[in-house]
């Protein structure tokens, strides 16, 4: 009996990695065929995130319009998802279009020239956003609503400008990436929190509005996006309370993971996704639940004078 035991468990996890393999392979073919070409729109494709979507869709057989406000790092990008495509499979030369979402007079004529250029866009990929660290009384109104200009309003006038594309066509996706902060607040980041609210309250109403026209609005949250070499340091228990938390809220994720969530959110059509370990995630609730502890927290780490590291 010990002998047959043990001839089959190398059988066993042979057959397991057999699985894997399947399941990956058909993975990666259903991503494919989920954006095989579809017209794709991604703003801020200069960015980290926004280089490893273009990155991700390309591959997969998307017609991609990359939007960007520096052109020469949006022609860098054009020559490396062109250097590396693979001649047997089908790709297509990306739009490269000049965009900056601060700017909000320009946002139209940007979506008039990609809906001449292709007819249609089948999935917008929000992913602009500008960061902001300091206390409130310090941060000028003029910076505030230029924050609000590039995190709120610069995507809600692009995806009003798409939308009636996608309505009369009954069929798209919207995928907006987020930031935890549009679930809860952190000191010194008020008017970023803000923004990051307001976009994922808009996104949320809009989801309802639109499910009748087979119109898709997604979320994607994670606590942030982090560079392609910074790893924070880990929490211990000997530190407050508010080091720990913070230290596990502030350990972001790599822009190739969230680039592949993206993809996984734009095939299974999800609502919405949070990406975070799972201090951050105990940290929603807590905020919902009790937030009278949440708060005590969070003013315990402004009385220290923490140090905020800087994101991203």
């Amino acid at each position: 009996m010990g002998v047959m035991a043990m001839l089959m468990l190398p059988l066993l996890l042979l057959g397991i990695s057999g699985l894997l393999f399947i399941y990956q392979e058909v993975s990666r073919l259903w991503s494919k065929s989920a954006v095989q070409n579809k017209v794709v729109v991604i703003t801020d494709a200069i960015s980290g995130l926004g280089k490893e979507c273009a990155r991700v869709f390309h591959t997969g057989g998307a017609r991609l319009v990359l939007c960007g406000k520096n052109w020469e790092r949006l022609e860098n990008l054009y020559d490396a998802l062109i250097s590396v495509a693979d001649p047997s499979k089908q790709t297509f030369t990306p739009k490269l279009v000049l965009l900056d979402l601060s700017d909000i007079s320009c946002v139209p004529d940007v979506a008039k020239e990609v809906l001449d250029c292709y007819g249609c866009v089948d999935i917008l990929i929000n992913n602009a956003s500008v960061k902001m660290k300091g206390p409130a009384h310090k941060i000028s109104l003029e910076l505030d609503k230029k924050i609000m200009d590039a995190n709120y309003f610069g995507p809600i006038t692009l995806t009003k400008a798409l939308l009636p594309n996608m309505i009369s066509r009954r069929t798209g996706q919207i995928v907006l990436v987020n930031n935890i902060q549009g679930k809860f607040g952190i000191p010194f980041r008020t008017t970023y929190a803000a923004s990051k609210h307001a976009a994922l309250g808009f996104f949320d109403c809009l989801r309802a509005e639109v499910e009748e026209y087979d119109v898709v609005i997604s979320t994607v949250s994670p606590t942030f996006i982090r560079s392609y070499h910074v790893y924070p340091e880990q929490g211990n228990w000997e530190a407050s309370i508010w080091k720990f938390f913070f230290r596990k809220l502030t350990y972001g994720v790599h822009p190739v993971e969230v680039a592949e969530e993206v993809m996984r959110t734009v095939r299974r059509k999800k609502q919405e996704v949070f990406m975070a370990n799972p201090i951050p995630k105990a940290a929603v609730y807590v905020r919902t639940f009790f937030p009278e502890f949440f708060f005590a927290v969070v003013a315990c780490g402004v009385k220290e004078k923490l140090n905020v590291p800087e994101e991203g």
